[in-house]
């Protein structure tokens, strides 16, 4: 079975003093944080030089014994805290290398007290962090209890200890662990996500949208007016706060256990998904369709298959974003421009005078030209033959022309099928 790096999430159960001593610790590695990004630019202002991570690791120990209370707190968590500034500045400069006119991650801003979500992160030394039952230990807070929901396997690598809005401490915890692989299956399916229904397969299975957002709009509405209300400084506007963060996590709780299962259940029963390579980022800019959108999570539930399909030796193949699958007749291959309507939900082609579903003919539609594309280079699986295009799934190696060399079973029996569509 193959190792890979897992993170399983535990809500701690935490002491007044381990409170005290989580809240100062994430509030020394903001501190460290922000300190030496103003340093960076300041340094780069005067003179037009830049800070590594390395110098300012060593200025970062003459801090210490400058600031007393600096050495009450987890020595990992500032180190990461100096890696995460690194990092910013890593990606901000990578970023600007791509294309210009698009939007990319920015210049590394300093970080905000109040109104966002606060963690550290502390690395495994020397026994330092341990796991018996429901017990966790960890650097400077000892042993700390949780609500034990799941099974915690594998080798311990690093934890990142964080305080949400909602007022709670949720550890995640990283494991080298074993993953047991789902049986080998043949079957491949295309997926049309929508709003109206949630996804549309090629098999004609139809998966409702839950919306979540929308269900619990009215609590949401309800606990923003007592919000409003409240006078700022008060305890009834901390309670009122809290109340409402609530409310978001019961909402972003729900769609996550509903894209786990989808996507498990599709990574379990398909070996090849072909879906959409869609462009939310700017769906989204559409103000009457914006809120619908984001509250499906498109996004969330295409990376949960990419890395569900890493694991269990599947394929995730992208169709370009300017395939016209609704517009097309899967029968005959008719585009039909009176489709781009999204009120038209069926239609009759004109050229061949098969009955059309509009999703299901777009499932069936990126199914098919998913297929195709993987079968551009005889067969073989294609990682990058179009702009927007690409297959995530087995980790074979890549040969010269940038082809996924995969020997495998489901290769094999794609290329004696003669990559059909069913």
């Amino acid at each position: 079975m193959p190792t890979i790096q897992k993170a399983f999430k535990v809500t701690l159960i935490v002491t007044h003093s381990q409170e005290v001593l989580i809240n100062k610790t994430i509030g020394c590695a903001r501190f460290v944080y922000n300190r030496f990004l103003a340093l960076r630019k300041e340094l780069y202002s005067t003179e037009q030089k830049n800070l590594n991570y390395n110098a300012c690791s060593q200025q970062l120990t003459l801090l210490k014994k400058e600031i007393e209370w600096l050495k009450e707190v987890d020595k990992f968590a500032l180190q990461n805290s100096l890696k995460n500034l690194e990092t910013a500045y890593k990606n901000f400069f990578s970023d600007n290398q791509k294309t210009k006119g698009k939007k990319g991650v920015g210049f590394p801003k300093f970080k905000k007290k109040h109104g966002c979500k606060q963690s550290y992160k502390t690395n495994l030394t020397n026994g330092n962090i341990q796991l018996i039952e429901n017990r966790l230990k960890l650097p400077k807070l000892g042993w700390v209890r949780f609500h034990k929901s799941q099974n915690i396997e594998g080798k311990l690598v690093n934890v990142t200890l964080i305080r949400t809005s909602s007022g709670k401490y949720i550890a995640s915890i990283l494991c080298e662990t074993e993953i047991e692989k789902h049986s080998q299956v043949t079957q491949n399916i295309g997926l049309d996500l929508g709003i109206k229904s949630y996804l549309v397969t090629s098999n004609g299975e139809i998966v409702d949208n839950p919306k979540y957002y929308r269900t619990q709009k009215r609590k949401l509405r309800k606990a923003h007016k007592k919000l409003s209300r409240t006078v700022k400084g008060s305890s009834n506007r901390v309670k009122a706060k809290i109340k409402l963060a609530r409310s978001c996590v019961r909402i972003t709780n729900l769609r996550d256990d509903f894209l786990h299962k989808l996507s498990t259940r599709l990574i379990k029963e398909n070996s090849i998904i072909c879906i959409e390579d869609l462009r939310v980022a700017n769906m989204v800019k559409n103000r009457k369709l914006a809120i619908s959108i984001s509250d499906t999570s498109w996004t969330k539930f295409v990376t949960m298959l990419e890395y569900k399909a890493l694991w269990h030796d599947r394929i995730v193949q992208k169709v370009g974003i300017f395939y016209p699958s609704s517009q097309t007749c899967n029968h005959c291959g008719f585009i039909n421009p009176l489709v781009k309507d999204l009120k038209l939900r069926e239609w009759s082609c004109p050229g061949c005078n098969s009955y059309n579903l509009r999703d299901n003919n777009a499932a069936l539609n990126i199914l098919g030209e998913g297929l195709r594309l993987m079968s551009q280079c005889g067969g073989r699986v294609s990682r990058h033959k179009a702009p927007g295009v690409a297959a995530v799934g087995i980790p074979e190696a890549l040969n010269a022309c940038e082809e996924l060399v995969s020997p495998g079973a489901i290769q094999a029996e794609i290329v004696e099928a003669g990559i059909t569509r069913l």
